[in-house]
Formats: structure tokens, C-alpha cells, sequence
């Protein structure tokens, strides 16, 4: 979807400052513009005194602007983090043993595989799971909540010999690297009596 939208947003700035800059051009060399283009020539200013003077006494306009330049700069930070996130990984490369023959195991798949087998374990209260980098060489970026009884140590030990390893034996690859975020699942208080 991203490139969707990339595609999309530099489409429509490409014609929007494609046709403003082919007008501008064509009337400061004198070339003919229609007739309700703003300016007819090389002397001619966008805004003239007269202009300005009634847009500066119209109370609505300015609020106007000004909303709409901070849209536009919200739209564009969104699209500036959206290129900054890291997509997920589509799928993984899993080597079948014959003749340099490989399979495609689906990203999504071995996350939610990792993620079950990482709920499993004694202390977590629950895990997210995402794939990163490339095909053949996947990193996984892992999330657990831990219960308030769980050790962090014992939990990441679990996990790495655990959910890390099958994944990794089970798709081939000679390692697969983990960053590991541990949590601590928010609980009710006790009652003392």
C-alpha cells in the first residue's frame, strides 16, 4: 500500500508543479494564458496591491491558509515516517535440500508459529512477534509481556532455546538473529487483609 501511495502523492506533485510551472513560463515569455489566469506577462506580480488588500480584509481566508498548509505538512511527516518504518518481511527463503531448490514460507506464518510457541512459555503473558530485514537472512524482533512471577532472565533463556531455535532449525537458516523486549504486564493489585 505504501508504494501505492508514493506513486501517487509524487504523481500528483509532479502535475501540479509541472502545470504551474508550464504557465508561469508561459506568461512571463508572453506566450498567451486564458483569461482567468492570475498574471498575462513578465512585469506582472501573482498578487497585486488590490488583491491583497481585499484577501487581507476577508476573515475567513487566512484561517483557511493557514489549515490547509498544516494538513499538508501533517500529510507529509506521515509520508516522511511511513518511508522510515521497516516493512515486515513478505516471506522467508527455506532451502529444500535439492539441487539449490528453495521454498517461500510466508512471513506471516512463521511470526504467528514463533508467537504461539512464545505464549507457551511459564511467565509470558503474552508475545508479538515481527520479521525483518531480508529473505534469506530474517531477524525477528520480538515483544513479551511478562507476568509478575516470571523471571527475565529464565523467559529470555526459554525463548531463545525455545520458539528462536525451532524457527530457525525448522527454516534452515544458519542464524537468526533476535532483539528481545520484555515488558511487565500490568496486574491488579493484591488485597491484604
Amino acid at each position: 500500500m505504501l508504494r501505492t501511495v508514493n506513486r501517487v502523492a509524487l504523481g500528483l506533485a509532479g502535475l501540479v508543479l509541472l502545470a504551474l510551472g508550464g504557465a508561469a513560463l508561459a506568461a512571463g515569455t508572453g506566450l498567451s494564458v486564458p483569461s482567468w489566469w492570475p498574471w498575462y506577462g513578465p512585469g506582472d506580480v501573482v498578487l497585486s496591491t488590490a488583491d491583497r488588500e481585499r484577501w487581507r480584509s476577508e476573515s475567513w481566508f487566512w484561517p483557511v491558509v493557514v489549515t490547509a498548509l498544516a494538513v499538508l505538512v501533517l500529510l507529509a511527516l506521515w509520508l516522511l515516517l511511513a518511508q522510515l518504518r521497516r516493512a515486515r518481511l513478505a516471506d522467508v527463503v527455506v532451502d529444500t535440500g535439492s539441487d539449490g531448490d528453495v521454498a517461500r514460507l510466508r512471513g506471516r506464518a512463521l511470526e504467528r508459529a514463533m508467537e504461539a510457541e512464545a505464549k507457551t512459555l511459564d511467565g509470558v503473558a503474552g508475545a508479538r512477534i515481527a520479521l525483518r530485514r531480508r529473505r534469506g537472512e530474517p531477524e525477528a524482533r520480538v515483544r513479551l509481556k511478562l507476568e509478575p512471577h516470571a523471571s527475565p532472565a529464565r523467559t529470555l533463556r526459554a525463548l531463545t532455546e525455545e520458539a528462536v531455535e525451532h524457527a530457525r532449525a525448522s527454516t534452515g537458516l544458519a542464524a537468526l538473529p533476535t532483539d528481545s523486549r520484555l515488558h511487565a504486564a500490568s496486574h491488579a493489585p493484591r488485597r491484604v487483609s
